[in-house]
């Protein structure tokens, strides 16, 4: 009889331990990079919402900074040309974002709330007047 190849029950036990140990470093690493693709979309979303919110102010700067509230209110997905589905993806609907407030030079404080959704990622990010993306 010749010499059997293939691999021992040790030898395969110590590879699905690695495998499990590389597992168990990588999932809290992806999970994190999943949730900040998810925001991701969140603060295009807020970039469209503020760019919008200029464009107001550029043709109508007083009534632009008393903008304020969700972006789920009709009125003021019209005023700034919005549509429903406008602000609608994956993660977010337009009641996650809300408009804080417009400063004298049109630049709105935009915060954004996730969990509405079912996959959506949990808390909340602001994109200040100065364009800076924060988490709160």
């Amino acid at each position: 009889m010749g010499k059997r190849k293939g691999f021992t029950l040790v030898e395969l036990m110590v590879v699905v331990l690695i495998v499990t140990i590389l597992a168990a470093v990588a999932m809290p690493l992806l999970s994190g990079r999943i949730d900040s693709s998810k925001w991701s979309e969140a603060n295009a979303g807020a970039g469209t919402i503020r760019t919008a919110v200029r464009a107001y102010f550029a043709e109508n700067p007083t009534a632009a900074q008393t903008l304020s509230g969700g972006l789920d209110v009709a009125a003021t997905q019209a005023v700034l040309g919005f549509s429903a589905q406008d602000l609608s993806g994956g993660f977010f609907v337009p009641g996650d974002y809300n408009i804080d407030s417009v400063n004298a030079q049109g630049f709105a404080t935009i915060t954004v709330t996730g969990g509405s959704l079912p996959r959506s990622p949990a808390g909340s990010y602001t994109m200040a007047a100065n364009g800076s993306w924060n988490k709160n």
